[in-house]
């Protein structure tokens, strides 16, 4: 059996990527019932709004469900970690900070947990801090992204080859042939954000959604360089006033107020592509169609599967 499967009780070795404060209960609970693993996001909610996204969620899918946790972002670590607890969700997400000190604590309680790399290095820490399993993000992944700029595929094997516990890969995954070539690499599961949201059962607004279908290979683009927060985003209206923002000097603290997720939500939610901005990543120019999330999941699974076999072929 996929361990990955296996580890966190799911059917396909399929997860979502935390989508900050635009996460929803609607696109979580069909992921899960699909049989991946649907993931709702804690972003800079106040805890008690991530309980009441955390309730809501159990109400639409028995299925496992994470929560992912942003640990330098959120806007209170430990007291939406208690809630995790008391609602005996069954998987946490750890990203963008240090999962040390939260580890030990959640899996006293049985929770799984997952921590997002982008380096060999935290690839290590994680699993020597006690991580159950990585996803290993490459930079063609949207919304907050590593420093390092390391692609999937070159950080993938090398994560792979450090390390014994699952690793799921992240950035520039939306189809079966993607599934397959990241356990090529070494991979046993994969993590996907952008395709998702191009899905019939994902609540976003209609122009998010039409950017996706409309996107080629160039329509991702890379904002807060000079700040220090990296972020991969669809280039829109919103999009170029930040590039110039940054071309004009804007301090990190201006920068933040112009990419808060109060924009995330006016782009994503809303469908203000002048005054907000929606998340994308590379792999936009692949999509085409928005499907079911059992659809979606299906496809992949069986595409995956063909792929495998027409490789084997191909190396005979």
């Amino acid at each position: 059996m996929n361990s990955v499967c296996e580890k966190l009780g799911i059917t396909y070795p399929i997860i979502q990527g935390g989508m900050g404060n635009v996460s929803n209960k609607e696109l979580a609970a069909a992921i899960s019932n699909a049989g991946g693993l649907g993931t709702i996001g804690a972003g800079t909610m106040y805890p008690e709004e991530v309980e009441n996204l955390i309730i809501a969620t159990k109400g639409m899918t028995e299925r496992p469900f994470a929560v992912n946790v942003p640990l330098t972002v959120a806007s209170n670590v430990k007291e939406i970690l208690k809630l995790v607890i008391k609602h005996n969700v069954e998987v946490v997400s750890l990203s963008a900070g240090n999962p040390a000190p939260y580890i030990a604590k959640l899996k006293e309680h049985g929770i799984k947990v997952i921590t997002v790399i982008a380096s060999v290095y935290h690839a290590k820490k994680a699993e020597a801090a006690g991580a159950d399993l990585l996803v290993a993000e490459g930079y063609e992944a949207a919304g907050l992204n590593s420093p390092y700029e390391t692609t999937t595929m070159v950080l993938l094997p090398q994560v792979c080859q450090s390390v014994s516990i699952p690793v799921i890969a992240a950035g520039g995954i939306a189809d079966g042939k993607g599934l397959a070539a990241a356990f090529a690499l070494g991979a046993e599961g994969v993590q996907m954000g952008t395709r998702f949201i191009a899905t019939k059962e994902a609540p976003f607004h209609d122009a998010y959604k039409t950017s996706l279908l409309q996107a080629d290979d160039t329509k991702t683009l890379i904002v807060g360089r000079s700040t220090g927060k990296i972020r991969r985003i669809y280039d829109t209206p919103y999009a170029q006033k930040l590039i110039q923002l940054e071309k004009n000097g804007v301090t990190p603290e201006e920068f933040h107020q112009h990419t808060t997720e109060d924009h995330h939500i006016l782009g994503a939610v809303k469908g203000d592509l002048e005054n907000g901005f929606i998340n994308s990543g590379q792999i936009a120019g692949a999509i085409h169609d928005i499907p079911t999330v059992k659809e979606l999941l299906d496809d992949m699974m069986n595409e995956a599967k063909e792929t495998i076999s027409l490789l084997n072929k191909r190396l005979m």
